[in-house]
């Protein structure tokens, strides 16, 4: 019998969502799903397919308020446990990096370079409920003459605050090694001599933007899951790349699309926002990202069927290449290869070491899952694209 072919509305997908009659799957369960059933049974079967990452992602922050006491300031300076804030915004809003670190950091005075706190532990401490000292200087003026504001202060007492990452969700990623004689300390973690680890990033075939490669569902508006609450993608990241090079799939080959995300800090979970001190590099930040899939045709059903065998990844040396900017691809991989836990680099073979977590990533996408089907959250249409071709 001739299948005939799959068109879905997300306004389709919607009503089957507010009946309780939508047919939720996450990503690793639809690779086995068009596996066996094939592009256009899956599309017909499956509503919505959840993916989830969670994983350092350094280019994230917090966009903040801190609210006026009388007499009145408008900040020049100001620190949150010691973190430098970046105040030219306006009066008293500031943004701080999660890498941003402590200036007083025991750590650093002991090794320099090596920072143990910093913005995303200053982020995880207020998703606890924890008190953190602020300090604000100011130069004074006629409408705002305060000069000094000294105090503790926990996330309630702030007016606002907003999670708000320039970049996060990378589409592909390097997997790092290190081809001289010393450990070298990276963002990619500790990489030790003469090729002896293999460090690696993404979720793989559960990862966002592998299960919409083109970008025809995601953009500008999409609601997802972020740090444990609802966040919304506000446009493509820094260091997008719109034209990579694809394999047959279309999935990209090298570091190539990204996401600029939002979302309310007071809604989200300090399980998805984790602070991170990466030996001898800094401090960092592990950000639990869920993006749904619509199934509007067959066509996204065939790209969530890609599986971890579909994906390669370039190796590269983070001993001498990558600090003096030569791109070179020492091996190609699969993402099924790097999580068997060795690969061969030069004939050599090397323990692999994943930065993201599977069991956290899986999570992400369940609970995810979990909202859809109970009608918690709806899809939304995106109102700009995002740069792919």
């Amino acid at each position: 019998m001739a299948q005939h072919q799959v068109n879905k509305t997300i306004k389709e997908i919607n009503d089957r969502i507010r009946k309780g009659k939508a047919v939720v799957v996450n990503a690793d369960e639809m690779v086995e799903i068009v596996k066996k059933e094939g592009k256009v049974r899956a599309a017909q079967e499956v509503d919505v397919v959840t993916t989830g990452t969670f994983s350092p992602m350094c280019s994230s922050g917090l966009l903040f308020n801190i609210g006026q006491q009388p007499p009145v300031m408008k900040v020049s300076r100001m620190w949150l446990n010691n973190v430098p804030c970046h105040c030219g915004v306006a009066a008293v809003d500031a943004y701080m990096g999660c890498t941003e670190p402590s200036e007083d950091d025991p750590l650093n005075k002991v090794h320099p370079g090596r920072f143990a706190y910093g913005g995303g532990h200053v982020m995880e401490d207020l998703l606890r409920g924890k008190a953190v000292h602020l300090r604000a200087e100011a130069y004074g003026t006629d409408c705002y003459p305060r000069r000094e504001l000294d105090k503790d202060v926990t996330l309630a007492d702030l007016p606002n605050a907003i999670m708000l990452n320039p970049r996060n969700c990378y589409q592909n990623y390097n997997a790092a090694v290190n081809l001289t004689s010393g450990t070298v300390y990276t963002y990619m973690g500790p990489l030790k001599s003469n090729c002896s680890n293999c460090n690696y990033a993404t979720a793989g075939q559960l990862s966002p933007l592998f299960n919409d490669p083109y970008f025809k569902t995601i953009g500008m508006g999409t609601r997802i899951f972020l740090g444990g609450g609802i966040g919304y993608v506000i446009g493509e990241g820094t260091q997008h790349v719109q034209k990579p090079k694809r394999n047959e799939r279309g999935l990209p080959e090298n570091p190539s699309g990204t996401l600029m995300l939002k979302g309310d800090f007071k809604q989200m979970n300090a399980r998805y926002v984790r602070a991170q001190s990466i030996v001898g590099y800094g401090v960092s930040l592990a950000v639990g990202v869920g993006i749904p899939i619509p199934m509007l045709n067959e066509e996204m059903a065939w790209f969530t069927g890609v599986a971890d065998s579909d994906i390669t990844m370039p190796v590269k040396d983070y001993g001498y290449d990558y600090p003096n900017g030569i791109p070179r691809e020492l091996a190609r991989v699969t993402f099924e290869e790097l999580k068997s836990g060795n690969v061969t680099i030069n004939g050599k073979e090397t323990p692999t070491v994943p930065l993201t977590s599977h069991i956290m990533s899986l999570e992400v996408a369940d609970t995810l899952k979990e909202w859809i089907e109970k009608g918690d959250f709806l899809l939304t249409e995106k109102v700009d694209d995002i740069p792919s071709f």
